[in-house]
C-alpha cells in the first residue's frame, strides 16, 4: 500500500503490511500439510517451475556486484560509469573476479558429483583464500576490502 503523486508519479509514502508475507507462508505450510495443495502442485508443469525460477534468478542478477564485474570485464574501460570499487585497478579487479568465478565453478561441480559431501569443506575454504590473497600480496588490503566489502 502507498502514496503515490499523481503529477509526476513518486511515491510519496508507502504503508508496511504483513498481509502477504503471512499469506505466502500459510500457503506454503498449507502445501506442506494437506494434500490437496499438493496434488494440485503436481498439476503444474516442469517446464514452467523451472521457466518462473529462471526467472527469478535472471531478475535478480542485475545490481549484484560479481555479476556487475563480471559484465565489466567484457566492456571498454573508457566506457564504464563509475562504482564503488572503480579506484581498484582493472587487472585486480579482474583477477579477483575471475577467481570468484572459478570458486563458484569448483562450488557447482563439487556440489553435483559424487564428492557433494564435501561442499561443506568447499565454502569452508572460501576464507582461506580471502585471507591468501591477501597475503600472498596478489591483491592488497586496501583493494580487497572495497572488492569484498559484502
Amino acid at each position: 500500500l502507498g502514496n503515490v503523486d499523481a503529477t509526476d508519479g513518486s511515491t510519496k509514502s508507502t504503508i508496511e503490511q504483513r498481509v502477504t508475507g503471512f499469506s505466502i507462508h500459510a500457503l506454503i505450510g498449507a502445501c506442506i500439510a494437506f494434500s490437496g495443495p499438493r496434488n494440485l502442485l503436481t498439476n503444474v508443469p516442469l517446464s514452467v517451475l523451472m521457466g518462473l525460477f529462471m526467472y527469478l534468478g535472471t531478475s535478480a542478477l542485475p545490481g549484484n556486484e560479481m555479476w556487475e564485474r563480471i559484465k565489466e570485464i567484457f566492456k571498454d574501460p573508457f566506457e564504464l560509469k563509475p562504482n564503488r570499487w572503480s579506484n581498484v585497478p582493472r587487472k585486480i579487479t579482474t583477477f579477483f573476479t575471475v577467481t570468484q568465478v572459478a570458486c563458484l565453478a569448483a562450488m557447482v561441480y563439487v556440489k553435483g558429483s559424487p564428492l557433494g559431501v564435501l561442499f561443506p569443506v568447499v565454502i569452508a575454504m572460501l576464507a582461506p583464500l580471502r585471507f591468501a590473497l591477501e597475503k600472498t600480496g596478489l591483491v592488497k588490503k586496501e583493494y580487497m576490502d572495497v572488492l569484498d566489502e559484502d
